[in-house]
């Protein structure tokens, strides 16, 4: 196991399906306010929806298809960051993210997203990132707008909703401007 250090209190480890107690204690501290956003079957509601969330993200992993990172704030996990996606083949991977509310504006997610497509970019060739969210998620979409991400366009009426159908915003960087923003420093992996 490795722990990544983001900051001096904000560590970036594996969430291995082992961790489905914590996950889930921070499902329930953010689970109504990421409700919103996420998917119906990431938000785990008992011990084995849980293990089963992340066993999805081990077994994606394992075929080297995704991957799942918990952030733990001063020793609490808080959130993370996700490759939803993630294919070498065609050199295309989709990140994620969520956070609890107690955790928000201290740019941690910010930093475990820059890791990770720093290294998906660097050590395994990625050419194409997405960020995919809901157009109302002003949070979200402000987040790829500070990584350098551009909007694509909206892909309408994609998912059914409790509300009617709902539409998704592509937003993308390609990994020569990520490079070329990144050896310029202007998103510096801390």
């Amino acid at each position: 196991m490795f722990a990544l250090p983001l900051t001096t209190d904000v560590e970036l480890r594996p969430l291995d399906p082992w961790r489905a107690d914590e996950f889930l204690a921070n499902l329930d501290r953010a689970r109504e306010h990421i409700a919103p956003w996420v998917s119906p079957s990431f938000v785990a509601t008992d011990l084995a929806s849980a293990r089963a969330v992340l066993q999805r993200y081990a077994d994606r992993w394992a075929r080297d298809a995704g991957g799942i990172w918990g952030l733990w704030w001063q020793g609490t996990l808080v959130g993370g960051v996700m490759l939803v996606s993630f294919d070498t083949t065609q050199g295309v991977c989709e990140v994620g993210c969520w956070l609890e509310p107690a955790a928000e504006g201290r740019g941690m997610v910010s930093r475990a997203v820059r890791r990770i497509v720093d290294w998906a970019v660097r050590e395994r060739g990625i050419q194409r990132i997405e960020w995919r969210t809901k157009p109302d998620n002003l949070r979200s979409i402000a987040l790829a707008r500070r990584l350098g991400l551009r909007h694509d366009g909206t892909l309408r009426q994609v998912y059914p909703g409790p509300a009617g159908r709902i539409d998704i915003e592509v937003w993308s960087v390609l990994a020569d401007e990520w490079r070329a923003r990144s050896d310029a420093g202007e998103h510096p992996v801390e």
